[in-house]
């Protein structure tokens, strides 16, 4: 749990870690009964059968130069934006 609270950047007490861990585990628990449902002859909800899809047209964008010397961490030469790193920090 404290992996998962220091990935989010949150900053829990030992029974706020205890109380997320036990509610996690009971989540964790009712998502794998649900996975367990037969859902074979159960059909999908109309909902879903009756999406209309747009079709995809180009539109021009900002000039990558523009939008790089508004970035606030940026490698110009490479255009590529520097963002903080998440996973394993």
């Amino acid at each position: 749990m404290q992996r998962i609270a220091a990935l989010a950047r949150l900053e829990l007490t030992p029974d706020e870690v205890a109380r997320f861990a036990e509610q996690l585990s009971a989540i964790l628990s009712y998502a794998e009964q649900v996975q367990q449902v037969d859902t074979r002859g159960v059909a999908p909800p109309s909902s879903s059968a009756t999406l209309a899809w747009r079709e995809d047209t180009l539109a021009p964008s900002l000039p990558r130069d523009r939008v790089l010397e508004q970035a606030p961490a940026a490698d110009r030469k490479a255009g590529l934006f520097k963002v903080p790193r998440v996973i394993g920090s």
